[in-house]
């Protein structure tokens, strides 16, 4: 428990009437305990003093921190959490010049005061960088439990947005605000940890321990491969659907990067398997166990494309997204391998149990499982078509959306997997699809809406506006006697773009009429996915983000990205003869004295509601000469 402001704050569980649960922490908690349960009796086959295994997380948390008056200007931004119409400025991150480069000092201020914040309320944050995009940034925790880890996660996005407020920033968390750059992950760095403090993850120079390594290391990726539908499942938001597969995301594809290295020592022990063991022989030895370099640490993966990379001593879950609760891919991922880890030390004691010497039943055991996952394990670029066409061959699903990925979630194979640790039984895992889906259909609901509003109500205004400019200067030019044929292309363009814009929009309306009155809320899921997101989207957008570069820049109705990343206000006092404070008033000579309040407010509201010209007209009626710098 712990103080929030003045109130008294206890992470709990729900539960219904009827006993069924209805939160994220209590499948966990459930998972977590087999998990434990599990990993301890595999654990006792090399150590019987180990009594506990703990499982631990480091969540990753990427986030975008934009300017509170920008972010009011973008009706898109306010209302669907990302922008629906944006042109990529002319530089954005492509000069890779903002990953771990200086943060700027306002968004300093902030990461400084939310840590304090933070560090109050128990959550062991330890490092901010600005990440890879611009006004993108990260901070990341010490390792903790895992479900303490996530508690502290969750309370960690409240405190950002709360200190983010008083610093005048939004604070995005949605997994991919601006397109054509880097969306924000949540990186889950998970691993197991004994009583005796030994990370099972980590490759050690003792024989016996390597080969306590190498079983939950394999056995992590055969879970992974059996179950790698459910752990897609697991990560699938609507906000996910468009982060996932660019930018340094990873793919839809569910595959294990493990480096060079690791690779090497499967093979050696899958091919040194039916090695014969004399008695007095070294077996780790001639396994070629006996020592796993120490390399491994220092060679984490920089391929970006793997969704889960073995990075040392811990698998890092890269797919699941910024705004998430990782309590949800948590519970799946430590489930899965806990069903692995009770198959193996089935299927070990059984060939103990018919003669056969301990450290060979387990090799033996291990060398089944490479075999039989090695279609799981992919170490090369995950956004390329040959991937796509590979993975096909290897059997291995590419769910792109929501809708169908959480079909995993109800499949025989998983209801039985969580019934037989108790971890949710049936009704409660439909329910639950039912609201994700409910949730799904909602968020496209309104991006397709605020893509009709906007569209229609704003840019097709505009976009006329500047065409009758257009019309006038180009009648002049005619009769003067001069060319006009460039003006005319022009107007030309934009009708043409107004009518894919205007066509689209009415379609996407009329389709969105037709499924509404669909009952079966699978089937409008996968409709309005197919037929109005996929459909539509990206038409409509496509033929905004051309307008825009068509528009006079002063008369374009939305803050441009280059503005939203790049710049900031800065109110140059120039015709300011005298200012003296008054309290929480500034007076300028001349004018009326003007409270801080009233001038931000001043400010919010006209970059909220009118373009560029006006907010400078604006600083202006203050006697103040407002910039853009």
């Amino acid at each position: 428990m712990f103080l929030y402001g003045k109130t008294l704050s206890i992470p709990t569980v729900f539960v219904s009437y009827t006993g069924e649960t209805l939160d994220t922490k209590s499948p966990l908690l459930k998972a977590l305990k087999a998990v434990d349960k599990a990993a301890t009796q595999v654990c006792q086959l090399f150590d019987k003093d180990i009594q506990h295994v703990v499982a631990s997380l480091g969540a990753e948390q990427e986030y975008f921190a934009v300017d509170k008056s920008l972010f009011n200007a973008r009706p898109d931004l306010v209302m669907a959490g990302r922008t629906v119409f944006g042109h990529a400025p002319a530089r954005g991150q492509q000069m890779e010049d903002h990953y771990f480069g200086t943060i700027p000092s306002r968004v300093y201020d902030f990461m400084r005061d939310f840590e304090i914040e933070s560090w109050k309320l128990g959550i062991p944050v330890r490092t901010r960088h600005n990440e890879v995009a611009p006004s993108q940034f990260e901070v990341a925790p010490l390792f903790e439990e895992v479900n303490v880890a996530n508690d502290h996660n969750q309370l960690m996005m409240d405190v950002m947005s709360r200190v983010g407020e008083k610093h005048n920033l939004k604070i995005l968390f949605h997994e991919k605000p601006f397109a054509g750059l880097n969306g924000s992950g949540k990186h889950n760095n998970w691993s197991l940890i004994t009583d005796t403090g030994v990370n099972l993850y980590a490759p050690s120079s003792s024989a016996r321990d390597n080969l306590l390594f190498l079983t939950f290391f394999v056995t992590t990726i055969k879970a992974v491969h059996e179950h790698a539908d459910l752990l897609r499942a697991s990560i699938a938001t609507a906000g996910n659907d468009f982060r996932l597969g660019a930018n340094e995301a990873p793919p839809a594809i569910m595959s294990v990067f493990i480096g060079s290295q690791m690779t090497a020592v499967l093979d050696e022990l899958e091919k040194k398997g039916n090695v014969k063991i004399e008695k007095g022989d070294n077996m780790y030895m001639k396994l070629g166990i006996d020592q796993i370099p120490e390399i491994i640490l220092d060679a984490t993966d920089r391929n970006r494309t793997s969704p889960f990379a073995f990075t040392g001593n811990k698998f890092e879950f890269r797919a699941v997204g910024g705004s998430d609760n990782c309590g949800i891919p948590m519970a799946v991922l430590n489930l899965i391998v806990a069903d692995q880890l009770t198959k193996f030390f089935e299927t070990v004691s059984k060939e103990i149990e018919k003669g056969e010497e301990k450290r060979l039943a387990i090799v033996n055991v291990l060398r089944k499982y490479i075999k039989e996952s090695k279609a799981i394990r992919f170490e090369g670029d995950g956004y390329s078509e040959d991937w796509v066409k590979e993975a096909a061959k290897r059997g291995l699903s590419n769910i792109k959306n929501m809708p169908r990925a959480i079909d995993a979630y109800v499949s025989k194979k998983s209801l039985d997997l969580f019934e037989k640790y108790g971890v949710k039984n049936h009704k409660e895992v439909e329910a639950r699809n039912e609201i994700k889906l409910e949730s799904y259909l909602k968020r496209v609901q309104i991006e397709a809406r605020v893509i009709g509003d906007l569209a229609m109500n704003h840019i097709i205004p505009t976009a006329i506006a500047y065409q009758n400019k257009l019309i006038t200067n180009a009648n002049g030019l005619k009769g003067l006697g001069v060319d006009n044929t460039a003006v005319v292309a022009t107007i030309k363009e934009i009708s043409g773009h107004i009518e894919t814009i205007k066509t689209n929009v009415r379609q996407m309306v009329d389709e969105r009429k037709r499924l509404n009155k669909v009952q079966d809320t699978h089937k409008r899921a996968i409709g309005y996915c197919d037929d109005v997101k996929e459909k539509f989207f990206d038409k409509i957008r496509d033929a905004v983000d051309k307008l825009e570069l068509l528009v006079d820049d002063e008369d374009w109705p939305l803050v441009k990205y280059r503005i939203t990343f790049f710049k900031v206000i800065t109110l140059l006092f120039k015709r300011l003869k005298n200012c003296s404070p008054l309290g929480s008033s500034f007076l300028f000579a001349g004018s009326q004295a003007v409270t801080l309040k009233q001038f931000k407010d001043g400010i919010s509201n006209e970059f909220r509601m009118t373009p560029r010209n006006k907010m400078i007209n604006s600083f202006n009626k203050l006697n103040l000469n407002g910039t853009m710098d």
